[in-house]
């Protein structure tokens, strides 16, 4: 095989291990409260958090939902361990701070989104959920929260629900 060969094939491989496994770099933008912006070297990448569902903006505990992941991640140095893409080209992804932490996890820990299971059967997620809904942590304050994808469906002209 002679040596362009190779070095194509290492590059193609190599491209296909960092969208399918795992980056680090900076948290340069929080979009909401289950989407952020990562510097890798000079690229920024948009990054979904997987099995999770925050509040929209325009929805109850959304500003703050986006402000507990904000206060967590901004400015910090995370590792991202991608699971895919989403219909809109964003990395899905568990994020976890340098020390190992799952920014997921916390967040529905603290009750700032859902385990959004039409996409994820983790049961942690799942216990977690549990737990900060008896503990009525964060969104678990209002006694009927409306899920992200009930608003998305009632305030999308197009029905989109995810």
């Amino acid at each position: 095989m002679n040596a362009l060969l190779r070095i194509g094939l290492l590059t193609v491989t190599l491209s296909s291990l960092a969208i399918a496994g795992e980056f680090s770099g900076r948290v340069v933008g929080v979009m909401d409260g289950d989407t952020i912006t990562v510097l890798v070297g000079r690229e920024q990448r948009r990054v979904r958090l997987a099995g999770v569902d925050a509040p929209e903006k325009g929805q109850a505990f959304g500003q703050r939902s986006k402000q507990a992941l904000s206060q967590m991640i901004f400015g910090r140095e995370v590792t991202v361990v991608s699971t895919g893409k989403d219909r809109y080209e964003r990395t899905l992804g568990i994020v976890r701070l340098m020390y190992g932490s799952s920014v997921n996890e916390r967040l529905v820990e603290n009750g700032w989104a859902w385990h959004y299971t039409r996409y994820s059967n983790d049961r942690r997620l799942s216990e977690l959920e549990s737990r900060a809904r008896a503990a009525r942590r964060g969104l678990w304050a209002d006694p009927r929260p409306v899920t992200p994808w009930d608003f998305r469906k009632a305030h999308r002209p197009d029905g989109i629900n995810d």
